[in-house]
């Protein structure tokens, strides 16, 4: 098990992008290794920052037939093998308060799902193990509502430690009508000011909530334009799960993006991110 640093783990914003990527679920050990280990070359090659993403166990899929993963003591091996052979920090769900320790035993970063945002015992059991802390955005909220997940978390930090170091705020779309979400862009900006680092999340937010019946559907062809939207904006960070067979992942199969594509796409948004920071600057002057 990981017994590395528990605290300032934090991004740069003067630095190149965080990336956190990889398969909604958690589906082999083989499978798992195989897309961490072409993330890690992909960071390499880019200079970025790659956080391996995938969970244990998805409790919230739409149907109660739909794979859920390895569970926490399966996946969590999967994910310290990860760790171990990549080099690749790691990110995973939690869903109970129970499984907030256990994880942090390997994951450098825990996650809240946005169904759960709102839900401050388990905000605050992930946030008082050490960890970083990565909230989704619930669908159903305002992103001046994040300020209470803010002050959450800060009730339970203590004091010396900025709120920065250990939490992050994702946007992942908001609810519009029945299954359909939408991007207010302002929204991250809004977020930025709570003093966090701010992650976009460009598959979910493309995401149709069971939209294909007894899963969640999607338009994977517009995630290009919404991460290009949010790097122009200014976010500290991007989330783009990723499969090498989209088709056939066994979660969020029409939001996955294609790994095969991955490097070209993020080399897209590195360019935006170039030219963003620098008209930043210019209005910073």
């Amino acid at each position: 098990m990981y017994h590395g640093p528990r605290a300032g783990f934090t991004t740069d914003r003067a630095a190149a992008m965080l990336i956190v990527a990889g398969p909604c679920v958690i589906e082999s050990e083989s499978h798992a290794l195989g897309v961490a280990a072409a993330l890690a070359g992909i960071a390499r090659r880019l200079g970025l920052r790659v956080i391996y993403k995938s969970s244990f166990d998805k409790a919230n899929r739409t149907a109660a037939t739909s794979p859920r993963g390895p569970g926490i003591d399966e996946g969590l091996a999967i994910l310290a093998k990860v760790r171990r052979e990549t080099g690749l920090d790691v990110l995973t769900d939690i869903h109970e308060t129970a499984q907030a320790a256990p994880a942090a035993e390997v994951a450098d970063v825990l996650q809240i799902p946005a169904f759960l945002a709102r839900q401050t015992d388990l905000i605050q059991a992930a946030v008082s193990t050490g960890r970083t802390v990565n909230v989704k955005k619930g669908q159903f909220m305002a992103p001046e509502d994040m300020a209470h997940v803010v002050a959450k978390a800060q009730a339970v930090l203590p004091q010396d430690v900025p709120i920065g170091d250990r939490l992050w705020l994702c946007e992942r779309g908001t609810s519009f009508g029945y299954r359909d979400l939408v991007v207010d862009m302002r929204g991250l900006a809004v977020m930025r000011q709570f003093g966090c680092p701010v992650i976009f999340d460009a598959g979910h937010s493309a995401q149709q909530p069971a939209a294909a019946g007894n899963a969640s559907g999607g338009k994977r062809d517009l995630i290009p334009a919404l991460a290009r939207a949010a790097v122009a904006v200014g976010v500290d960070g991007l989330f783009i799960e990723t499969h090498p067979d989209p088709a056939n992942a066994l979660s969020d199969a029409a939001t996955a993006w294609p790994l095969d594509r991955l490097e070209a796409l993020l080399e897209s948004l590195l360019i935006v991110h170039a030219a963003a920071g620098t008209a930043r600057a210019k209005m910073d002057c």
